[in-house]
């Protein structure tokens, strides 16, 4: 492909951990060729170039039964990219994360116009509705993936992938008495993270449990304070009116956004929404508890398709059960304070995880990878 000219490249984003992952490949593309940016992202990708057809939260949807309730508008939404990047005629489609909204797109393109498919972050593929793989063969011509054991499953298919490898593979503590300093936290007192995740349904679904469990504990361990870190200040926002609305004393629970290193840093442990924020809590040497929970239709389904046993992204990439899982109607205040007692007895076991993980989440990098990519 000639390089004479700027490469014309569509994006599709719809959460931050994506914005960030997609800058950072972007940035590495733009050592080789100029760029056009077209699609949606978040702050980091705006900062690359782009500008934005709408607000990336439109498309951040989780479930199986939200998106059936929002199909109009994401169907809507997607036609207006397909239409976007016919008409700019771009080289690459670079899809991150949101498989089933970005899978329409690459359909789509694969089907109208002369572009290579990207996806950054497999769809869970290997965990459920394995039948996906025929539409991945179909239609995306390279699939970069963040964990090793993604790439082997697709090498496994006949799918071209590259183990892109973590961020979090370079990842390590800050310095807590400079951390507490900053964050005008008191030394004396010890700390437990509650990550109750970004979305909204998220939200919705964990916080609830996560503060009978903050009533429960702080009234038997006066000695800890609770932190709870937020994406951005929208959520920061909605977190403080939702603790505002229990009997709780304020001064032990402290929420500031752009916060999780650093409140993973201090923490003894972490009550973590099942996502990327377990692997980064595991990472920084805070054990994770690990917790998911979601509407009884969506899990009626998700159970029936599952094939693996443990879900939590540390222990899929450790290969066995190391942190707690509390899935569903296990995700309760008791099972949570008999985790939280279990976890800080036997906190010296974990001290090689970190280094290990690290280890296990290191890939080809973006560098390498922004390479393989332009040369198809």
């Amino acid at each position: 492909m000639s390089q004479r000219r700027p490469l014309n490249i569509g994006i599709v984003c719809g959460e931050h951990s994506g914005d960030r992952l997609g800058s950072a490949f972007i940035k590495e593309i733009k050592k080789h060729s100029e760029v056009n940016l077209y699609g949606v992202g978040g702050p980091k990708l705006i900062e690359s170039g782009l500008r934005p057809e709408f607000n990336f939260s439109e498309i951040n949807i989780m479930g199986l039964v939200e998106p059936l309730f929002n199909y109009r508008r994401l169907s809507s939404l997607r036609n207006s990219l397909i239409k976007l990047f016919i008409n700019q005629k771009i080289d690459y489609f670079i899809g991150i994360d949101s498989p089933d909204f970005n899978m329409g797109i690459h359909k789509a393109l694969k089907k109208k116009h002369d572009n290579k498919n990207i996806q950054i972050v497999s769809p869970s593929v290997w965990a459920w509705r394995q039948n996906r793989i025929k539409n991945i063969n179909a239609y995306i011509d390279t699939t970069l993936c963040l964990f090793n054991f993604e790439d082997k499953f697709y090498k496994d298919c006949g799918h071209k992938s590259l183990h892109l490898g973590h961020p979090f593979a370079d990842l390590y503590k800050t310095d807590r008495d400079v951390t507490l300093q900053n964050l005008n936290l008191n030394r004396r007192k010890k700390y437990i993270s509650i990550c109750p995740g970004s979305r909204k349904s998220e939200i919705k679904e964990m916080l609830p449990t996560y503060i009978k469990f903050i009533k429960s504990h702080s009234k038997e361990n006066k000695e800890y304070e609770y932190l709870v870190p937020a994406v951005d200040s929208q959520t920061c926002q909605n977190l403080r009116d939702n603790f505002a609305t229990h009997n709780l004393s304020m001064s032990e629970i402290h929420i500031e956004q752009n916060s999780m290193k650093e409140y993973l840093s201090v923490s003894e442990l972490s009550l973590v929404t099942s996502g990327t924020a377990t692997l980064e809590s595991a990472v920084l040497g805070c054990p994770p508890i690990i917790c998911y929970k979601t509407n009884f239709i969506n899990y009626a389904i998700i159970s029936r398709m599952l094939r693996i046993k443990n879900f939590g992204l540390p222990n899929l990439l450790l290969g066995k059960k190391y942190f707690p899982e509390l899935l569903q109607n296990q995700f309760t205040k008791e099972n949570i304070l008999e985790a939280v007692k279990n976890t800080t007895t036997i906190k010296k076991e974990y001290k090689d995880i970190p280094d290990l993980l690290r280890e296990l989440l290191r890939g080809i990098g973006n560098e390498q990878a922004a390479k393989e990519i332009i040369s198809l």
